[in-house]
Parts: C-alpha cells; structure tokens; sequence
C-alpha cells in the first residue's frame, strides 16, 4: 500500500503489521528513493536488464538482506552501505561483489535463478547467431514462429534448430519491430523480449 504525502512516495509499513521484521520505505535514510516517471540513465537500465535473473544471498538465510545505505556525507551511517563510499571503491577497482562483502561480509553471494517467473525458457547465456544449433535455438524459433502469427511482417520459419540465413531474416525484422538494435543475433535483450512477446500472444490467444 503506498501514500503521497509532500510530493514523496512513501511505503506503508504493512510488512511488520503482517508479521515480518522489516520495512520497505522510499526514504534514503533506510533504502533506495523511487520517484514516479523520474528520467533514468541508458546503460543503467540495460545492465539491470542484463542482471535482473541475479540475486543476493547468504548460505542458510532464507529471509529479506537488508541493503540499506546512507550518502556518506550529508548523512554519516558507520558501517552501512553508503552512496560515495560504494562509488569511492569502485573507483579503487573494487568489483560489485567486493563492494558488497566489503559493507556485507565474506558470506554475501551472488546466485542466478533457473527460470524467471513468466519466462518459458531461460537465457541460454551464449548470444544466438548463424551457425548455432541445438533445443534452445528451436525453442526461439517455436517462440518467433508463433510471434509471426500476430506480427505477419516477421517471416514465418521452422523450428528446426539450425540458425540459418532465414531464423537471421526473422530475428532482424522482429528486433526492427520492436526497437531492438537489428543485429541478427539473439542475445540477451533479445532473448527476453522474444520470450515477453510471445508469452503476451499465447495469452491473448488462450481468451478466444
């Protein structure tokens, strides 16, 4: 449940009213700010893009880690995460993962889910081009033939999983459509916008 009040988005705490020991606010003094319809950053929205199949954990905790940061300067939180403090180590050559165990401890790990809720099939982790072959091939070309049914602009191919010249024809075409860079190759972006537009056509076809 959310609530306006001095043109800032807050968080009710109906966490700890339901029984759980922490709080989800949008104050910096406890997590991150989110303001609606604010500008963000290109390349921060294609890395979180890229990483959001990524999550944090510790070796037998199976609750919320809390991550809250202060800035580091207008605001002083010994032993917390902090903006200019994460930004000082990165500049130092630390990686995201020493940032966090520096803040977090030695036990802060980073896994990757098997499947994203929705998804019907995950990344294969290896970008898709002429001359790949194998199931996940076939299962983007299953996906690409059933997006061309709504998309009739988008070749229709065979699922045979062979990349050849014709899955590089569809793959340009259905990037053209939907906004992607027309490269030919299925990488990630692609992969999951693929798999999002298919999942949308399935569904709309299951209410007819």
């Amino acid at each position: 449940m959310t609530s306006f009040h001095n043109s800032e988005f807050v968080v009710i705490p109906l966490y700890r009213n339901k029984g759980y020991d922490f709080t989800i606010t949008s104050s910096t003094a406890f997590d991150h700010k989110w303001i609606y319809g604010r500008n963000i950053f290109e390349n921060i929205s294609r890395i979180v893009d890229e990483i959001f199949d990524s999550y944090l954990s510790r070796p037998n905790v199976a609750q919320p880690i809390l991550t809250q940061y202060c800035d580091g300067q207008r605001v002083s939180c010994p032993n917390w995460m902090s903006q200019w403090g994460s930004k000082d180590l990165g500049d130092r050559g630390y990686s995201f993962i020493e940032i966090l165990r520096y803040y977090y401890g030695s036990s802060m790990y980073v896994n990757e889910a098997d499947e994203i809720a929705g998804i019907p099939a995950s990344w294969p982790r290896v970008d898709l081009s002429v001359g790949s072959r194998g199931d996940k091939v076939r299962q983007m070309q299953a996906q690409l033939a059933r997006i061309s049914r709504a998309y009739p602009a988008i070749p229709t191919i065979s699922a045979d999983g062979i990349f050849g010249p014709a899955t590089q024809e569809a793959v340009e075409v259905f990037q053209s459509v939907f906004g992607l860079p027309v490269t030919g190759v299925v990488d990630y972006s692609t992969w999951y916008k693929i798999s999002e537009i298919y999942v949308g056509v399935s569904r709309i076809a299951e209410l007819y």
